[in-house]
């Protein structure tokens, strides 16, 4: 689904209904029924903004895709570390995520399970945990389960057939890079780093355009963000142009080529890093046996970055380059729904 698609309504089904549910640093993703007996999933960008009504002067929220784009000065993404940090960021997410709920006639007769984030952060995630259990859905029942598993059940097929078996899952987001071995549903060895992320891309981005650009060009975050998620792609990246209006007036075109391609290359490297020197090492120190069984198993790699066309491939090669054995990469149809999608999952066995 698109980011401007928060109009659409889940028509009524017979029952509590079960709710996926990833609040992320840069996207929310619901995955509820379509109201035909199948799912569907509803992203937006996790943010919202606030100004006052021009008739009763009273203060209105928007969130999501309209908000960055009619209120890009002001607008609030409020997970930007990927979990509510303070009283302010709490209050924001409550905000925004009460706002999605209810334009999607999400309702209070559901049962909720949403994806939680591998951080060595007590406090965020019980301040995530409050903003999902005290919003107005999941009376039936509301659970958590990791973003990593979550992720990972759609890229094994249909069903939850994943929770059955031994398998490694990587979850590339956006804070943080997630690496963990899961041994029918249970945890083994979670590793997380945010030295290896898809912000991270989106800061060299920025540097990269501006070198490029012989220092002619200076794009923000979201820009580099965009530029990575329309145009990246290892394999069958081709350069494009983009103007700029000058501040004294008129306009500058300029053309992106290494400012995009660098920082994507440079990550799949540190992602190979991380994953076989740090979190393998351990996976086989804590867990010989599962280790084995899992790398005999295909690696299912989701989250933003997984998007881009070829990474996962990319990754695949050069893993298998760094361990000298054959390791298969696996990633779900959309990586950057699926932990929602598996959560639904989860969702529709526990009603």
């Amino acid at each position: 689904m698109s980011d401007d698609d928060e109009s659409t309504d889940i028509n009524g089904t017979d029952g509590p209904e079960a709710v996926g549910v990833k609040l992320g640093s840069t996207r929310t993703v619901l995955d509820v029924p379509d109201g035909r007996g199948g799912r569907e999933r509803h992203s937006t960008l996790t943010c919202l903004a606030t100004y006052e009504d021009a008739i009763t002067g009273d203060e209105k929220v928007l969130f999501g895709h309209e908000a960055a784009i009619e209120y890009p000065d002001t607008v609030r993404f409020m997970l930007r570390s990927g979990l509510p940090e303070d009283d302010e960021s709490v209050a924001d997410a409550e905000r925004f995520f009460e706002a999605l709920v209810d334009a999607h006639d999400v309702p209070e007769d559901s049962a909720v399970v949403y994806a939680v984030p591998t951080i060595d952060n007590e406090a965020g995630v019980n301040n995530l945990k409050s903003v999902i259990e005290g919003s107005s859905i999941g009376q039936v029942e509301t659970r958590s389960y990791p973003e990593s598993l979550c992720g990972a059940i759609p890229a094994y097929g249909d069903d939850l057939d994943a929770i059955d078996e031994v398998f490694v899952s990587i979850n590339m987001g956006s804070t943080t890079l997630e690496a963990c071995a899961y041994r029918r549903g249970e945890q083994l060895s979670p590793f997380s780093t945010g030295s290896v992320t898809g912000n991270e891309v989106d800061r060299r981005i920025v540097a990269a355009v501006e070198e490029e650009s012989q220092g002619r060009v200076h794009i923000d975050r979201t820009t580099a963000r965009e530029y990575k998620e329309e145009h990246a792609d290892v394999y069958d990246f081709e350069p494009f142009t983009d103007v700029i209006q000058q501040p004294g007036g008129g306009s500058h075109e300029f053309t992106v080529d290494r400012g995009v391609r660098e920082p994507v290359d440079r990550y799949i490297d540190e992602a190979v890093d991380v994953v076989a020197n740090e979190f393998l090492p351990e996976l086989a120190n804590d867990h010989m046996k599962p280790y084995q069984l899992a790398l005999g198993r295909p690696v299912a790699a989701t989250g933003g970055m997984a998007c881009i066309p070829g990474l996962t491939e990319e990754f695949e090669k050069r893993l298998s380059a760094e361990l000298d054995r054959d390791v298969e990469v696996v990633s779900p149809d959309d990586p950057a729904t699926a932990a929602a999608e598996g959560a639904g999952r989860i969702a529709e066995r526990l009603i």
